[in-house]
């Protein structure tokens, strides 16, 4: 599995113009899937995204998890995280699961941020056109990759 953390002071997504979920702040995460990836990847995936320490303390130092700041997360499935651009002008997606293998890994990982104690945790709907809205905070944008965490 790979995630895409970006911290957030809020984000949104959109289906057709409806409003899916939102957060204020803490993390919108894109979560993108790969076909050898399993529940053990999305539980580990979920523990340390929640623990993280990429959120400022008093002193201005990142020093604290989305758990201390009590922030929420949206999670939002990516297939394109799997995109290979290794030859040619036109990515190919054969590194991402397959939808029937995709969205219970993505509705396992909301699900072990929840267990957590991350609170709200809002999704996207998986396989839809959205539209995501993130006011990024710091900038601040971390990639998770299952195979080296």
């Amino acid at each position: 599995m790979r995630a895409v953390l970006q911290r957030v002071a809020r984000a949104s997504v959109s289906v057709a113009g409806e409003t899916k979920g939102k957060i204020g702040a803490g993390l919108a995460i894109l979560l993108g899937v790969a076909p050898e990836d399993g529940p053990d990847a999305a539980k580990r995936l979920a523990e340390k995204t929640a623990a993280l320490r990429i959120f400022s303390d008093a002193a201005g130092k990142m020093n604290l998890s989305l758990l201390d700041v009590k922030g929420g997360a949206l999670v939002v499935s990516q297939f394109t995280l799997h995109a290979d651009c290794s030859a040619g002008r036109r990515p190919s997606f054969v590194g991402a699961a397959r939808p029937e293998t995709a969205k219970p890994l993505v509705d396992a990982y909301a699900a072990a941020l929840e267990g957590l104690g991350v609170a709200p945790v809002a999704k996207g709907v998986f396989g839809a056109d959205m539209q995501v809205e993130i006011l990024n905070d710091g900038p601040v944008t971390i990639l998770l990759d299952t195979a080296t965490i």
